[in-house]
């Protein structure tokens, strides 16, 4: 029904598929990291936002709420990046003095 060489190939195949199975689990994995690292292109959005949070408020002083904008960057996990040139991304931390 079936030669020897059919099942000694299958069996080889499940045996590398084992062998894989094994390796992949011993492997590191960032994908814990999820919507917050991009692991191909290694950018962390969420340290970016911070950067970015910290140069507004060097920029623009008592006027920009820095921690207010390093907050939303952790509750939103970088999502929505300010840019200090860009007013619309950064209207939510502005603030006027009297």
């Amino acid at each position: 029904m079936f030669s020897s060489k059919s099942i000694a190939a299958t069996f080889a195949l499940v045996a590398i598929g084992f062998a894989f199975m094994q390796f992949s689990q011993a492997m590191p994995s960032i994908s814990h990291y999820g919507k917050r690292f991009d692991s191909m292109s290694g950018i962390d959005y969420i340290q970016i936002c911070l950067n970015n949070c910290a140069q507004c408020k060097k920029m623009f002083g008592d006027y920009f709420q820095g921690q207010t904008c390093a907050e939303s960057c952790l509750k939103f996990k970088g999502k929505a990046i300010p840019d200090c040139e860009d007013l619309p991304s950064i209207a939510p931390f502005l603030n006027t003095l009297e």
